[in-house]
């Protein structure tokens, strides 16, 4: 039984392999993983989430992270703040470097765009950027609180991990950016039109970003 189930399973490797081949077309292949966190000298705040990806409300429980892009001038590195309830990217700034500016740019943003609750958990990685102090200083400027997961641990941080596991998957590792205002539109489109708005999400049962904040505010007052 067992040699039977392996032959029909390398048998339809082999068709779809055949017929990807026939319609022309190239499977899009993960890239290898880099280290991109460089911890900074502080211990940095403890851990509130706890891998607890939730959020009763939104405004309450955000995470962030840092990635970078690849282009034919450099780096462009992307900043990103995703509210735990909605999961909608509601803060992101993009640069060529990856200083703890870009974060508090990508924060400053989220609080613009949406209302965020006083005392509300910022959570991150331990990378220097997220230790710094200029970055503790705009956590207080903006009455949030700092969380951060344990060094070279991902799972503590999954959820930003996710979704730039998707960007890639589904944007930059299908495209070749010449330059970094190239990638930087592509992403700003994909990030607001197709992630927040269009993107369907098994965890907001089957809901978009946008549509998940407006049915808790409908319910909110109702």
């Amino acid at each position: 039984m067992k040699s039977f189930v392996v032959a029909v399973l390398r048998s339809a490797r082999e068709l779809v392999r055949w017929l990807m081949a026939d319609l022309g077309l190239v499977a899009c292949q993960p890239r290898p993983w880099r280290i991109t966190t460089i911890q900074g000298g502080g211990p940095g705040p403890t851990d509130l989430l706890e891998r607890d990806f939730t959020a009763p409300a939104p405004g309450r429980r955000f995470v962030g992270d840092i990635t970078y892009i690849p282009t034919w001038e450099g780096w462009l590195y992307l900043a990103t703040v995703i509210d735990l309830h909605t999961k909608e990217v509601c803060g992101w700034a993009m640069a060529d470097h990856m200083r703890t500016e870009l974060v508090c740019d990508a924060l400053t943003m989220a609080k613009a765009h949406r209302p965020i609750t006083a005392g509300a958990v910022f959570h991150s990685d331990r990378g220097c950027q997220y230790t710094s102090s200029e970055l503790g200083r705009h956590l207080t400027s903006l009455d949030m609180v700092g969380s951060m997961g344990r060094t070279g641990v991902c799972w503590d941080n999954a959820l930003a991990e996710s979704f730039f596991a998707s960007l890639k998957k589904e944007l930059v590792h299908r495209t070749v950016y010449t330059t970094r205002k190239k990638a930087s539109d592509a992403i700003a489109y994909y990030i607001e039109v197709w992630y927040n708005r269009l993107r369907l999400h098994s965890g907001l049962g089957y809901r978009t970003p946008l549509e998940a904040f407006q049915h808790h505010q409908a319910t909110e007052a109702a």
